[in-house]
């Protein structure tokens, strides 16, 4: 496989011990509060939270969190008092916690005191299967409903260089191999989303996307398993071979991600791209372990840049 695994993220924090100054928007949560606090113990970060206080000392009571390595920075609105941690440099990275996702995004959002630049904002996440020894990214999972096409070509961009960061030293040249998803692997006018697949993989044959090789449209059976390019008698690069794969919209997407991560046994974690910090996000149903997922994955992403 090309990309890293989450035990070698692990590794590669543990080996950096750097204490990353964290916030998490929403601290009265076990799960934020327990994944906060191995990291600490780790040496991966100094805790924040954001929140109220009473709340928050409730919850690591209850859970036998130690807060005494915790900053905690009260305010009404934790996803505002963390923003402003982060853009007043205490921080340099942002931990979605108990807080509802428009309601995290309506204070990176925000044109006077966000997180915004000038590119679109897209959730990718990262999916182990050790099963399979399969290791991918899926983006937009969690942010934009229905990307237009050069949003889409913003967001491949982006998590094209995701994965370049994640390569393995072993794995040759850091050139991943992207599969832009769709129901079927053949363009079609009644499917939209099939002919900017078939564009984005032309823009790439014509050199216009660099650092990647792009196919689509594919169908996830053929991203994932190369028996199933042999059964359709299909050919390419990418084909059991996808890295990363670019979804045509947030429904196919979420559903994509979702069904796996509760029907498959597998690991993973997520992080926002577009942002001018980086944000570790996942969902407020998590797992601590999921959450220390996605501080692994996301340190990994902030030690590239």
């Amino acid at each position: 496989m090309s990309l890293l695994s989450f035990d070698d993220l692990y590794a590669a924090a543990d080996r950096a011990a750097a204490r990353i100054p964290v916030v998490a928007a929403g601290g009265a949560d076990r799960t934020v509060l327990e994944a906060l606090s191995e990291a600490h113990r780790r040496g991966w970060v100094s805790p924040i939270v954001t929140g109220i206080e009473s709340e928050i000392r409730t919850v690591a009571e209850a859970a036998a969190v130690d807060l005494a390595p915790f900053r905690i920075v009260p305010g009404a609105d934790p996803a505002l008092t963390a923003v402003a941690e982060v853009t007043a440099g205490r921080a340099a990275l942002l931990m979605k916690g108990q807080i509802a996702t428009p309601s995290l995004m309506k204070a990176v959002l925000s044109r006077e005191t966000g997180l915004r630049t000038s590119h679109v904002i897209g959730q990718v996440v990262m999916m182990e299967i050790p099963r399979d020894n399969r290791r991918f990214l899926l983006a937009d999972t969690g942010i934009t409903i229905q990307p237009t096409f050069d949003q889409k070509l913003d967001l491949l961009r982006g998590m094209v260089e995701v994965a370049q960061g994640l390569w393995r030293a072993d794995a040759g040249p850091a050139i991943p191999k992207v599969a832009v998803m769709s129901a079927t692997e053949k363009a079609t006018e009644a499917m939209p989303d099939t002919l900017e697949a078939a564009e984005l993989q032309r823009r790439n044959a014509a050199g216009e996307i660099a650092g990647c090789v792009v196919e689509g449209p594919l169908s996830f059976d053929l991203a994932y398993a190369s028996d199933a390019g042999e059964k359709k008698r299909l050919s390419g690069s990418v084909v059991g071979a996808a890295d990363a794969l670019l979804f045509p919209n947030l429904l196919a997407a979420n559903l994509t991600v979702k069904a796996m991560m509760y029907a498959a046994d597998c690991r993973f974690g997520g992080v926002l791209i577009g942002t001018t910090h980086p944000v570790v996000f996942m969902s407020r149903a998590d797992t601590a372990a999921t959450r220390l997922n996605s501080l692994a994955f996301t340190l990994r992403w902030l030690s590239q840049h």
